[in-house]
């Protein structure tokens, strides 16, 4: 239901291109709309959820939205495929920026719009979203938890007790940053569709822009900076917004993971933007404004650019290569392995070390934010380390069997689409496009997604046969 009431905006703008997509915009909100009243009507009653049932929501749920939303590119033809829609709408939910289109910019109005308001919704998590108008209790913690970090557990972030007071929360502080990007990229001279389009993908670390150059079509500092920052705000957890607003600057200055990040990101951008200027790809003030766009925006998992970066020394390639493991912070909008995760198995093995060699007889203890991290929060961390990297490996064999494709472009498509960042290298590089790759290629990197925007385990877990069993 909230899939189809949502397709009215895009149906607005439509309204005002008039390029022949409002009819199937329109036959795809009553198509979805009726599917939905019936489900809610019929099983209203059902409050109490359990850990399988929030997972098998989260899982499916997100496939079967994905699966509805394709029928306005299927009806108008735009996506006549619906391998390619799908594709599409996973990736536009999952925020991950991988496109199929060959030319965006053919695509009516009122479609692209939709397409970059599946990042909107997905960014926060579309089921996040759902749970505003579920009845208390019905089981929307359970929902929120299979869909959100496991990092949202280590750093033990959490807003208000209600659930539905916590979704409100959370989306209000989401709907300001985006509203504030529109106000300044409206000011700097973007149309206000295309200001809404590129927010929509800033915010959300998505990446979908209505043109085919991405945010180059412009050439524009102005543009550059304010996507910078707000794709840099959009990989911050989500809390430190919620405690400054409240006059908490002490979180701020105590969090691990944001000193990090910040951390991660100052020196990244110095590498590129002084290798870039270093070998006269750039001068030095357009070597530090590409180089940071291009490092915020792999590093946020947004995909958004500004100029194609496998055009770049080979040096300051492989430091954007690297980028593509981290991910931003917990609790964000962001995808990807995550700061947090990486702030756990540096302190841990740290500490492994120091203990074997220096102190063997001491108890040394990891800390977060100031807090001692359970070992079984540890465990965690390596395990969604390990469990990552076997995914990529895995992932680049099965697209060199499915599509027989050079092992750069298989191993990037899976990092491209499981770190949900959008572009990669090779084949799928930021001048390129996934419309080349198989059905079966497509299908599997749609699961991809998938598992990476679930924080992969509760994507996995329905693979085990005990989670079928009562």
């Amino acid at each position: 239901m909230v899939t189809g009431f949502s397709m009215g905006i895009p149906l607005i703008c439509s309204l005002i291109y008039q390029e022949g997509d409002f009819q199937s915009i329109l036959i795809s909100s009553f198509i979805t709309l009726l599917l939905g009243i019936p489900l809610w009507w019929f099983f209203k009653k059902h409050h109490d959820l359990g850990i399988k049932d929030g997972i098998f929501i989260a899982v499916f749920g997100w496939v079967l939205v994905s699966a509805l939303s394709t029928l306005p590119f299927i009806l108008h033809g735009s996506i006549p495929s619906f391998t390619d829609a799908f594709f599409e709408m996973m990736s536009g939910y999952t925020t991950s920026g991988a496109t199929i289109l060959t030319d965006i910019e053919a695509v009516p109005h009122g479609l692209l719009f939709w397409r970059s308001q599946t990042h909107l919704l997905g960014g926060m998590g579309f089921l996040t979203l759902t749970v505003i108008f579920l009845p208390h209790g019905m089981g929307g913690l359970r929902i929120f938890r299979a869909e959100s970090s496991p990092g949202q557990v280590i750093t033990k972030e959490k807003f208000h007790a209600r659930n539905r007071d916590t979704m409100v929360r959370l989306w209000i502080i989401y709907m300001v940053l985006n509203l504030a990007q529109i106000i300044l990229l409206c000011l700097g001279g973007m149309s206000l569709f295309d200001a809404l389009c590129h927010a929509f993908g800033t915010v959300s670390t998505s990446g979908y822009s209505p043109y085919n150059d991405s945010i180059g079509h412009y050439n524009n500092a102005y543009f550059d900076w304010i996507i910078i920052l707000f794709m840099f705000l959009g990989g911050t957890t989500f809390v430190l917004f919620y405690q400054v607003v409240r006059g908490d600057w002490r979180a701020l200055r105590v969090n691990t993971e944001f000193r990090w990040y910040v951390g991660f990101m100052l020196f990244f951008c110095t590498m590129v933007s002084w290798l870039l200027w270093k070998e006269n790809t750039y001068g030095l003030w357009n070597a530090i404004r590409y180089g940071t766009f291009q490092v915020t925006s792999l590093l946020t998992t947004t995909g958004f650019t500004t100029a194609d970066y496998e055009l770049w020394p080979q040096s300051s390639q492989m430091f954007l290569y690297a980028v593509c493991f981290i991910g931003a912070c917990a609790g964000s909008t962001t995808s990807g392995i995550k700061v947090v995760h990486y702030i756990v198995l540096c302190k841990f093995m740290a500490a492994t070390i120091k203990k074997i060699f220096f102190q063997p007889m001491s108890i040394i203890s990891v800390r977060l934010n100031q807090r001692p991290v359970d070992n079984s929060i540890i465990h965690l961390s390596v395990c969604y380390f390990i469990v990552n990297i076997f995914m990529v490996l895995a992932g680049g064999c099965v697209m060199v069997l499915t599509d027989d494709m050079d092992y750069v472009t298989a191993m990037s498509s899976v990092i491209a689409a499981l770190m949900n960042i959008g572009p990669g290298f090779g084949a799928v590089g930021p001048s390129e496009n996934y419309a080349f790759i198989s059905d079966a290629g497509k299908w599997f990197l749609s699961y991809n997604m998938l598992v990476g925007r679930l924080e992969m385990f509760s994507a996995l877990v329905i693979f085990y046969p005990s989670f079928w069993k009562k």
